[in-house]
């Protein structure tokens, strides 16, 4: 059962990897997941299971059912503890065992009948320089505001993200936009990036590349805005896991920079210009 259960917590984590979702970086959670309920957070590898539901509130089926509430979507495995005890049969002594166990609850915001919270949040506002930016990009790709995450669809030509009062600031926001307006710079309508023009495998020396790109030329339109300074620390972080590929092809980040820098004069109308 406990091997089991990793197995579960594990492929879980990968399919949110493989959706492009990076669990531990994801600014537009308004608090950290916590149960409607009882008010307690989540802790541990709870927080990254739950991380790309979309919603700081959680209910196990019992809850749900309780308050009234039907189920309208998918569960979230959340992992615990539970300790048996033994006689050891040579010393007689008791010997608690930790055994890995889980359950599944539901984001509210996919449970029928149950309001979701007031957060409380402070209003994020638009950045001036940041939207003209966004509207003046050429050949702008359609942009939904509707997601529980940040994503680009090469086949749709199309933007999602979550709403910009549902990230922690208005630089966490446009960071998050830039980046993916940075991989649309990739369709076979604009620059024509293999990045972007076909499907890589996660994990692949081509995939890491069109995300190192995306992140780069975020920060390089941040900086261009004078958001550069607050989503230092985020795209640092980020770029952390290309560390070791960096390290072992010096031409890599080269590469990497120049194609960044062509999405960013793209998104900014300067596309015919060298980048240097």
């Amino acid at each position: 059962m406990s091997t089991s259960v990793y197995e579960i917590i594990t492929a879980q984590i990968i399919a949110q990897l493989e959706k492009g979702v990076v669990p531990w970086r994801q600014p537009w959670h308004s608090g950290l997941p916590k149960n409607l309920v009882s008010g307690r957070e989540y802790r541990g590898i709870n927080l990254l299971l739950l991380s790309s539901a979309g919603s700081e509130y959680f209910v196990t089926r019992k809850q749900a059912e309780a308050l009234g509430g039907k189920i309208r979507c998918k569960g979230f495995p959340v992992v615990f503890w539970k300790i048996f005890e033994l006689e050891n049969r040579k010393s007689g002594e008791i010997e608690r065992i930790p055994l890995l166990r889980y359950y599944r609850v539901y984001p509210v915001s996919g449970v029928e009948g149950i309001d979701v919270p007031d957060s409380g949040a402070e209003a994020i506002t638009p950045i001036g320089a940041a939207e003209e930016i966004v509207r003046n990009m050429p050949n702008l790709p359609v942009i939904r505001f509707d997601g529980n995450k940040a994503s680009y669809s090469p086949s749709r030509d199309e933007v999602t993200m979550p709403a910009m009062q549902s990230f922690v600031s208005s630089e966490e926001f446009y960071g998050t936009l830039f980046h993916e307006l940075a991989h649309s710079t990739g369709h076979l309508s604009r620059l024509q990036r293999e990045g972007v023009t076909r499907n890589w495998g996660f994990g692949s020396h081509e995939y890491s590349e069109e995300e190192l790109v995306a992140e780069m030329a975020s920060s390089f339109l941040c900086g261009m805005t004078g958001i550069g300074q607050q989503t230092l620390e985020s795209s640092a972080a980020y770029l952390a896991g290309w560390l070791e590929i960096l390290k072992a092809d010096p031409k890599y980040i080269v590469h990497a920079g120049s194609k960044a820098q062509r999405a960013a004069d793209y998104i900014i109308g300067h596309h015919n210009e060298d980048p240097g």
